[in-house]
């Protein structure tokens, strides 16, 4: 039996501890893992909430700072059971959760400073997990993104953790954009601060931009023994420098990664999706679960800044309980440069296609929370035109009717690592309309099983999605047969993890199946 460890920001394997794609994945992963047989246990960190209900296994003790830290792990029940699979959290003082769903700090002014604070303990502390073999005897460590790669620094520098030396780490990449850089010095979140003891490697280190700075998703790239992005496009994508926003690719980091790919280090293997167990809500229900959604939000205290936008929502909804839209076009996600890019630097081409909408008795229904400057926008968008029903917030139930009863899912990325949201739409057997980018390529085949746009400059690729959002309504209109060919050849489409996780035991792992 082999034994595996999964360290990460998120894990959705137990409640309240998700904020994006990661979470899906370290939930999906090790439950694949522990199916066939082997053993694995996945540890985050408390974020002072997650360890109230838990089991107290052991204090962690180690040095930070010239000081002894003291650290709390905690053995805590998943969502559901599987044999040989275990969860665990991390609790300290100084762990603290943010304001991206009570994980993430968000710190315009000077980013990365808390959430380094918090992954540096965090990390120190699973590392002497691992010397007191709290997880057993380990056979492979997988670390998600720059949050759990400080690990491989301490692999390499700290005579505290010359046992992290006997195993085999894993990267993956989930989203180069955040990269955690932060200074080598002079600074409270710096690891000169944390780690005075530990000589700096500059030269392995540090950011090609910043050279007074460590980028923590480098020294994943540089020090993993295998180093994996979700889906083979997205590493296509990452080997070639960036030319934003017409390209998104290795973001300064494209030497690591093309090194990587020589040593014979660097995977692009797709995420799966989950086609077992879906959570289901009832056909029908769409326009209730939006009334019921705004009606709890409306009776939060820190939605109160948009208490008359989320009774605007309500009224506007009122008008289709009683006469359903023809066509539904949808959009689940975080509000972002990454995912609204092309709209917020052409909201007149969004326009255009409500416009398109509107002659056809269509709605635009989009569903997040995210940067204030995207908010903002598409509240705008949303008090002038009538068929953009926006909701403001986030509701379990509103989305899985969302993706249940749409007719078309827009997905127009400016990058996309893999997404996950295109797989759960046609899962439904909803064609998804997508930027021709990333793990979308891999995933969505156009006008076989959905639609795609592309092109050289931002300026074509913004016209060419207009072009391609006419390109379906005329199919859906007017070619009714082919229309549901390609409603069909989605929902028979299958991103499944049991073949993903055969890769990683091949490829990641190094593990013979």
């Amino acid at each position: 039996m082999n034994n595996f460890l999964f360290v990460a920001a998120e894990n959705d394997a137990i409640p309240k501890c998700k904020a994006g794609g990661m979470g899906d994945v370290v939930r999906d992963v090790p439950r694949q893992i522990s199916m066939r047989g082997d053993a694995a246990h996945v540890v985050v960190p408390a974020y002072s909430r997650l360890h109230e209900n838990g089991e107290f296994l052991m204090n962690l003790n180690f040095q930070l700072r010239d000081q002894t830290y003291t650290a709390e792990l905690y053995k805590v029940q998943p969502k559901k059971e599987f044999e040989n699979l275990s969860h665990y959290v991390i609790h300290h003082p100084e762990i603290q959760p943010g304001d991206i769903a009570h994980i993430y700090h968000n710190d315009p002014t000077e980013p990365f400073y808390n959430d380094a604070v918090k992954y540096f303990i965090f990390c120190t502390a699973v590392a002497e997990a691992v010397n007191q073999n709290a997880f057993g005897h380990l056979d492979i460590v997988h670390l998600h993104d720059w949050h759990s790669s400080l690990l491989l620094f301490l692999r390499k520098y700290h005579p505290a953790f010359e046992k992290l030396k006997q195993l085999r780490f894993v990267y993956t990449i989930h989203n180069l954009a955040i990269q955690g850089i932060r200074p080598f010095g002079g600074n409270y979140s710096s690891i000169h601060n944390f780690f005075p003891e530990i000589s700096i490697d500059y030269d392995n280190l540090r950011d090609y931009r910043y050279h007074d700075c460590i980028n923590l998703m480098a020294v994943g790239v540089r020090l993993a023994d295998a180093v994996h992005t979700v889906s083979p496009s997205y590493k296509e994508d990452i080997l070639l420098p960036s030319n934003p926003p017409d390209f998104i690719g290795g973001e300064s980091l494209e030497i690591d990664l093309q090194n990587a790919d020589r040593e014979g280090r660097l995977f692009g293997i797709l995420n799966g999706s989950n086609y077992n167990n879906i959570r289901s809500v009832e056909k029908g229900r769409l326009y209730r679960n939006i009334i019921r959604a705004l009606f709890g939000w409306l009776q939060e205290e820190s939605k109160q800044y948009k208490y008359d936008f989320l009774a605007h929502t309500g009224e506007k909804i009122m008008d289709y309980v009683e006469k359903k839209p023809a066509f539904i076009v949808s959009s689940v996600a975080r509000l972002t440069e990454q995912k609204f890019y092309y709209i917020k630097h052409s909201p007149e081409a969004f326009v255009a296609i409500l416009d398109k909408l509107e002659k056809v008795n269509g709605v635009f229904m989009l569903l997040g929370t995210g940067a204030p400057e995207y908010e903002e926008m598409f509240r705008e968008i949303s008090y002038k035109h009538k068929n953009f029903i926006f909701t403001n917030g986030q509701s379990e139930d509103l989305i899985d009717s969302i993706y249940l009863e749409s007719d078309l899912y827009f997905m127009p990325s400016l990058f996309e690592p893999c997404g996950i949201s295109q797989m759960l739409a046609m899962r439904n057997g909803h064609p998804c309309l997508v930027h021709y980018t990333g793990g979308l390529k891999d995933t969505v085949k156009h006008l076989k099983t959905g639609f795609t746009f592309d092109g050289k400059t931002t300026d074509d690729k913004i016209k060419n999605m207009v072009d391609s959002f006419d390109l379906v309504l005329d199919i859906f209109l007017n070619d009714k047969p082919q229309w549901n060919k390609i409603k069909l050849s989605a929902k028979k489409e299958r991103f499944t993890w049991e073949k993903s996780v055969d890769e990683y035991y091949k490829f990641l792992y190094a593990i013979t199946i």
